[in-house]
Formats: C-alpha cells, structure tokens, sequence
C-alpha cells in the first residue's frame, strides 16, 4: 500500500512539470512570435531635417533668395531689382546670341539651311518651369559670348569634323555596325566579373594576361577584353564589363535595315537554316601590334595586343570541300535568302581574338618578357591541342546575359551571335554531337589532365614576333610626366608618375547623368537641369559609326543600328584623377581618400557649358567654362594641395596624412595653370564631358552640321544659366552642388556636399544615407530643439530598446533558431497535455474544464506536501537532539540494545514496563506529545525501541 501511495505520488509529481512547461511555453510563443515577424528595422536618419533646419524649411539661399556666392549674389544685393528683372523677363525675348564667324562659313550656312534657333524655340516653348540654380557664383565674366566665340576663345575647332571611315565600301550602306557572328572564348574566374560566361573549358583564357602589372603599365579604360572581365572594385577602376573574348567570323555591320543592314530576325533565320559541324580551333600566337598614339609625350609606344586563332579545316566523308568553307558558302546563301543588308561583309573575318588596346608597357624589356610568358603558354596550348579543339564547357548559360529562367546547356562547338562586344543574344548549335576522340580532346583541361603537358613543355616552338615588334629599345621616363597629361586620351594607356607601380582610373568629378533610354541597363538621375539627350545623333544623321565599341557615352539604346555597346549615361565631369586604389601599388585606399575628401571645405559647384568641339584625339566633347575664381577652381587647387603628386618641389599635405603617387595632377598644380582664355593652359584643370569617342561622320560639312546644332542648345543653356547652374534633383543633392567620387566611368561611388554638408555612398542606383552630418550646433546640447536634427541627438533620441538589439543581434538564423527552439516545446507541452487528458479527463468533460481542475487541483496538492514536509523535519530534529542527548550515557544503551536483539519474545516480556513508562512520560510533558507518542505507538518495532530508548534517557 505505501508502494503504490509512493508511485501515486511520483506520477502527480512528473505530470505537473509538463503543465508549467506548456504555459511558459505558450507565453513564450506569444512574445516570440511577433518579434520574429516584425524584427528590428536598423536605419540611418534622413538628410532632409539637417537641411530643413539649416534653412528653416527655405530653400538654401539668403537675400531675397539670392544665390550664396557669386557674382549673381553681389549684383542682386547692389540692385534689389535685378532679380525681378530676371523673372519678369519673357523667354521670347532671350535670343540666342549672334556668332561671329563670316557669312560664308560653312557652319553659318548649315544654321541657316537647318534653321536651328526655329528647332530650339519649338522644342522648349513648353517648358514652364525655370530652375532658380541658374543664378550662380560662377562664369559670369564671358556671359556676353556664345559658344561659337567661347570656342574662338579657347583655340579649338568648332566648324570641322573629318574622321576616318569604316566601311563595307558599298554606296548602298549608309551606316557601320559591329555585330556579329562568332566564337566566344569567354571564361568566368575568381578575380573577374561575376557574370562573365563560362564558354570555354579549352583555353585558360587568364593565363595570357597580366592583370597583377608585372609587365604592362597601362591600357584604355576598358582593360583586359579576357581572361574572365573586371568587377567593380577593381584597384585599377577599369570599366566593370563582363569577359567579352571572342573571334569574328562574319561581320554582319549594322542592324538597322532602312540603312543598308540586317535585322536580326533576319540573322536568326538564316543561321537556323544553315548545318554546320563544330568547327576546330587552334591556337597560333599573341603578338602586338596596331593602335595606340595618343601622343602623350614620352615616346612610350602603345598598341593592341592579339591572341591569333585559326579554323582548322575538316573533310567529312572524303569531301573535295572542306566544312567550314561548305559552311561559309552555305550562309552566304542563307543570308542572301532572307535579304540580308548590303552592310553585311562580302568574305568571311580573318578570326583572331581581342585582349586589349591602347597597351603601353613599363620597357622594352618588359614587353619581350610579356609576350615571352603568354606564348609559353600558348605552346602548352598546342600540345594539348596539336589538331585544333573544339570550343565549348559544359555548364549552363543564358542568353542574352540575365535573362533568368533562360539557362540552357552550352555544349560544344556552338557559333553565337553578338549584337555588340559584350552581349551575346543567341547560340546556334552544331549539326552534330561530338565523337569519343573530339569529347576527350574538348574535356582534356577542365577534367585535370593538363599538368603533364605544362611539365613537359619548356620551349616556344614558333615565331611570335609582331608587327609592332621591330627590334628597339626603350623605357618609359615616369620624370617625362608633366600635369598637362590629366587631359588624357581615354582610349589609350596613362603615362605615370614616378613611383606610381599600376594605372587606375578613379576620379573626382560632377556626376551629370540621367536616366537613359536604355532597355538592357539604367542608372540614376542625378540633375534635371541639362537634357544631353539632345546631342546625340541617334538617328545616324551625321554620324555613321565610332572607332571603338562605345557608341555614345551619354545613354545608349538596345537596338542602336551601329552595335555599340549598350550602356547607360555616364554623363559626368572629371576634375581630378586620383589613380589606382592599390596601396600596394604607390596608390590611395579607398577608405582614405573618402577620409581626406570628407575634410574638404568646398562651396556649391556650378557648371555653366562653353561649346560642342572634337579635340585632337577625335572625341566630341563638351567645354565647359574654366572659372578658377569659382569653387570648382577653389576645389581644384584645395585637391592638389592634399592629394596631388609631389613634383617640382612641391609636396602635397593633408590632416590624415596618407598620399598618393598615382595621381595623374602636380600638388603645385592650380586651376588657374588649366585650360580657357584667362587660364595659362599649363594645367590638368579643364571640365569637360566626352560625348563620344571617335565619331565618324558622313563627311566634314556633316560634321560642321552637327556642331552647329549642338553649339545651338549650347547657346540657348547659355542663355537661361548666365553665371552656370548647381546641379541636382529633388532626390539626390536637393542643394546642388555636390562632388562625386567615380570608381571608373561607369560607377559613381560616393557623393560628398559642399559646405561639409555629409556625404553617403551612392552605388548601383542605390543609396545609404549620409553618415555625418558637421552642421552648426546651438548651446545646450541635445536639449536644445534646435540641435534635435543632428546626429548624435537623433540617435541618443530615438535609441532602440535592449531588448530588440538583442533581438536584431541574434540575425536570421539565430532568430529562425529560437523560433524553432520555442515552436517545438509548444508542440511538445501540447501533446503532453492532450495525452494525460485523454486518460484523465472525467466524462463529458471539455480540454478546457480539465485544464482548470487540473490546475487547480495540484495548487492544493502541493500546499499539503509543504506542510508533511514541514512536520517530518520537526521530528527529524527532536530525533537528532535525543540521539545527541542519547551519547552521555553509552553503556547502558548499548546493553539495553543487545538485551533487546537477543530474541524475537523479549518484546512481549517488555510491553507492560512500555506502557508505564509511557504512563510517566505522559504525565511529565504536554498533551502534545501525549498524542504523537500514541501515534508513534502503532508504527514498527525500530520505531517503539527509539521511543524506549528515549524514555530510559
């Protein structure tokens, strides 16, 4: 009975502990379950209350809304009414300015059969709002001139235009293009673009080139066009494209039809119809040669580098024909079938593969050990491949690049066609699949078999000198270097500094972009006060093709008839190259030349345009005015002084005290030294926005044609911003003004406000808040309502509680983890919980009615077992103090206890003498004591001889 009391005991002991587990279970779900819905939502104050307190909610101006600074501001506080003059004068009034070229100039005659200023009337008679930034601190000495007389004045060419042509010498094709249809060999490495294809398994495409400048000390903006493409953060800043290798094997030109070319449904329609086996390739040599000359001074040569490749030639069936000549003839007639353009090229590309352009290397030396390092490789190539291979990987692709959902096998032996360089729209497959012997050749280095033949090859078995190889020694002379050469062709390679070990193509400047019309890619709008759009002949007018890639660096379109390269607007204005981000290097991080910029004190930048030209090395561009009395020319010489070169005893200094060797500007260089008509022309300061590099236009009075409708909008932008304008949008510098940091062309990085109004990261059409915020501060700390907006009071204000940090702390997994942790013990406390119900639960009884008695019940269970607990401690002590009383008197206890352990019947002998004794002690103590020594009296015999044994004490 007391074993089944004791197991009873037991079992309402362990049921009431999954009971208190499902409760704090249940609250846990509650507060747990919400927290890890809603999170914490960690963000950075919005710039838009320092500004509104700055200004108390006005615009930044001062005056009667005058401009800051500038000689629009020292006017209108002279002459209250100039302002009021301004606005009430209507825009029929604001004629353009006459130009003082002759009547019979050939670009006065183009005005006039064009009748421009009728064209501008009409396409801005519906503007009705005039931006207020036009009243500006700067340019306002030349404000009387028009672009044509401020081209006068800065000794270039305004009226010509003639370039170079490129094309198919047919007089039915009125228009070049660059696409094509070819053999990619592009490859997707760690330290290239992340996007670049995997195309081909053959070829270890970035063995042959030299992206850690060993050998090479510069190339154009775009680098290495293999070898897997350039990321972002490149240290050398070159243009982020993805690996674009190739070879051309017909030149299909331009795409647009009414121009002389081929669409490209026309295109796909008759690679479709044509069969074609895969076609071997062998490698030959990477040679030098072509290109370059951008004049820079030194004598340091530059040009292209080359990969040669040839079509090895295959019988099929002992055919008299080869097949790829089969096939070259075959698509001729396809593409004749389907009409194709006259644009399109009459015989088949000489194939070779593109590395880089514009390739200036430290020596001679250096250059013979360059092209001495890739052809060993090259050799190794042709051992593996003595017969060619066909070219192809084994992973997935789609096309054109990010279209998702789209990924399809590449295989091996395919042709593609490429709209441009670096966009690949279709793949066409072969005829056939592969044979055992052609599979084994194609896998032989993606499956590792490729060491034996680097061990075993040591010598280079052919010729590979090139045709710009002709037997000369030289060496670049980095003391050559003068500040005049940060007005440099883009489109060739740097001459650098002494000291400086890699090019970079990171610089200061004035982001002027705007969404582009682009369907492949966007960007950002980052004014609203110039409409560049109207510069570009995208009709093909006057131009018929560029002599690069790039087609027109202000926003370019999918579909464009040339082929150029799809990008966005990268309008902007370099002021100041600071080089390579490589420390490594002689450069400046990143994160310290943010540091030095941050410190900068400079005023609202204004841009006012000068004139449309094409500068000596063939690019449009757009001047724009050299003030070096305005806080661009301020800003100029402020970045000299700290971040440029040391040159001509003269050091640079900064309170961080890092530097650079790399930058392309003297720190004795000054704005004033730059280009313009009150500037010495001696200098790297010179604003300017390239248009486009190498236009070739139909023929010179074209050229005169254009010009003269670009000068035309210059004009009426003249005429609307006399002293220049502070650009910027509602969104992005509201104030104007603001100076950007470009990793390369393509990338605006980081975004500083003049005044040391804070700075944020600004990168991939995305945008982090300001992360300082140096305003002027009132008296009284952060109690003071006026300092409420900065940002140390904001955070001390609006401080998160602990417990969300903690909560934040813990991240996705962490938080997804305890979620999961708390769910189970729920389920677990549940089903404990329905389970003892169901044995239980009295009948007809509800879950809920079961709970509450449940409950309850163990409530009242467990006050019971506290006090038993209680009372057995009680005797537990009046045991111990007999036991401890008991020890006086050894002896007589011990024979007491032995006389008892003699037998079994002695008990019997002893029960009178018990209850006497019992007798006396009962009348000696209290009733109390009476009734437990009864009590005592019915339990065992160990029990009864304890009681004796305290009775004799």
């Amino acid at each position: 009975m007391v074993a089944k009391q004791r197991r009873r005991c037991a079992n309402k002991q362990t049921t009431s502990r999954p009971m208190i587990s499902s409760l704090a279970s249940a609250v846990l779900i509650l507060i747990g379950v919400p927290m890890f819905q809603t999170g914490v939502q960690a963000r950075l104050a919005d710039r838009s209350r320092v500004i509104h307190a700055r200004t108390n909610g006005a615009s930044r101006r001062d005056k009667n809304n005058l401009p800051i600074e500038g000689a629009a501001y020292r006017m209108g506080v002279s002459n209250p009414d100039y302002l009021n003059e301004i606005k009430q004068e209507p825009t029929s009034t604001r004629k353009l300015k006459k130009n003082s070229v002759t009547t019979g100039s050939s670009t006065l005659r183009k005005r006039n059969e064009l009748d421009i200023n009728e064209q501008i009337n009409d396409s801005f008679n519906n503007q009705v709002h005039r931006n207020l930034g036009q009243l500006s601190g700067c340019c306002s000495t030349n404000s009387a001139y028009s672009a044509d007389e401020m081209c006068a004045l800065y000794n270039e060419d305004c009226e010509s235009g003639e370039t170079p042509s490129h094309d198919s010498g047919d007089e039915s094709c009125t228009q070049d293009g660059l696409s094509f249809i070819g053999i990619s060999f592009s490859v997707n490495v760690a330290s290239g673009n992340a996007y670049s294809y995997q195309l081909c398994d053959q070829f270890p495409m970035e063995n042959i080139i030299d992206r850690n400048y060993q050998w090479v000390m510069s190339m154009d903006e775009d680098g290495w066009l293999v070898g897997g493409g350039y990321k972002s953060f490149d240290y050398s800043g070159k243009m982020p494209y993805i690996d674009s290798s190739h070879t051309e094997l017909l030149r299909v030109g331009s795409m647009d039809v009414e121009k002389g070319g081929t669409s490209i449904d026309q295109v796909y329609a008759a690679m479709e119809s044509v069969y074609f086996a895969p076609i071997y390739i062998f490698p030959e040599k990477v040679k030098g040669g072509g290109g370059g000359g951008s004049g820079d001074g030194d004598g340091t040569p530059s040009g292209d580098v080359t990969l040669g490749v040839s079509v090895v030639e295959t019988y099929t069936d002992n055919n008299n024909y080869g097949d790829y000549e089969t096939f070259l003839d075959n698509l001729f007639n396809a593409m004749s079938a389907v009409s194709a353009g006259a644009c399109m090229d009459d015989k088949d590309t000489d194939p070779h593969v593109s590395m880089a352009r514009g390739v200036k290397f430290k020596s001679s030396d250096h250059s013979a050990g360059y092209y001495y390092a890739v052809n060993l490789e090259v050799a190794v190539w042709q051992a593996m491949y003595p017969k060619g291979v066909i070219i192809g990987s084994s992973g997935y692709a789609s096309f054109p690049a990010g279209s998702r959902g789209n990924k399809q096998y590449v295989g091996y032996g395919n042709l593609y066609f490429f709209f441009d360089r670096a966009n690949i729209t279709k793949a066409f497959r072969p005829g056939r699949d592969l044979s055992d012997d052609e599979a084994s050749y194609s896998t032989l280095y993606s499956k590792g078999y490729s060491s034996s033949y680097y061990q075993s090859t040591t010598e280079i078995g052919f010729d590979y000198a090139g045709s710009h190889d002709n037997g000369a020694e030289w060496e670049h002379n980095p003391y050559s270097w003068n500040a005049k050469m940060a007005m440099h062709d883009m489109t060739d390679g740097w001459d650098l500094p002494p000291n400086c070990g890699q090019e970079g193509e990171t610089f200061l400047g004035i982001p002027l972009s705007r969404r582009s019309g682009s369907s492949l890619i966007d960007t950002s709008t980052f004014q609203e006060q110039f409409d560049f759009s109207v510069l570009m002949d995208t009709n093909y007018t006057y131009v018929t093709a560029f002599g690069t890639n790039h087609g027109w660096l202000i926003g370019e379109v999918i579909g464009n008839g040339v082929g150029s390269i799809v990008d966005k607007d990268t309008a902007h204005i370099p002021l100041f190259y600071t080089g390579t981000t490589n420390p490594d290097k002689g450069g400046i991080s990143l994160s310290d030349l943010i540091a030095v910029v941050k410190k900068i004190q400079f005023g609202t930048l204004y841009v006012k345009p000068a004139f449309v030209f094409i500068d000596d090395d063939g690019h449009i561009k757009l001047q724009f005015e050299a003030d070096a009395n305005s806080a661009i020319g301020y800003l100029y010489d402020s970045l000299c002084k700290e971040l440029g070169i040391s040159w001509n005893y003269d050091t640079p200094y900064n309170s961080k005290g890092v530097y650079t060797n790399c930058a392309m500007h003297a720190a004795g260089d000054r704005a004033k030294y730059g280009c313009g008509n009150e500037n010495s022309n001696q200098g790297g300061f010179c604003p300017q926005m390239t248009i486009a590099y190498a236009p070739r236009f139909n023929s010179e009075d074209d050229a005169a044609a254009y010009l003269a409708k670009c000068n035309s909008y210059i004009d009426y932008w003249r005429s609307l911003y006399p002293s220049g304008v502070a650009v910027g949008t509602d969104n992005f510098c509201p104030g104007g003004g603001c100076l950007g940091l470009f990793l390369n062309r393509y990338d605006l990085f980081y975004v500083f406000k003049p005044d040391l109004g804070g700075s944020w990261v600004e990168y991939g059409g995305a945008s982090m808040a300001p992360t300082i915020s140096p305003a002027p501060t009132w008296e009284g700390g952060c109690d003071e309502p006026r300092n409420f907006h900065l940002d140390r009071c904001m955070r001390k204000k609006m401080r998160p509680r602990a417990t969300a940090v903690v909560w934040d702390s813990l991240g996705t997994v962490g938080q997804f983890s305890l979620f999961m942790l708390v769910f189970m013990s729920a389920t677990l406390s549940v089903s404990i919980f329905l389970a003892r119900a169901r044995k239980r639960r009295r009948p007809g009884e509800s879950y809920i009615d079961f709970f509450i008695r449940d409950a309850t019940k163990k409530r009242n269970g467990k006050k019971k077992k506290k006090k038993k607990i209680r009372k057995k401690s009680k005797l537990t002590r009046d045991l111990e103090k007999a036991m401890l009383d008991g020890e006086e008197k050894p002896k007589r206890a011990r024979s007491k206890s032995a006389s008892r352990a003699k037998g079994g019947r002695s008990k019997s002998r002893e029960r009178p003498s018990r209850s006497k004794s019992q007798t006396r002690k009962s009348s000696n103590t209290k009733s109390s004591n009476a009734k437990s020594s009864n009590t005592k009296s019915k339990s065992s015999k160990s029990r009864s001889k304890s009681k004796t044994r305290q009775q004799l004490v």
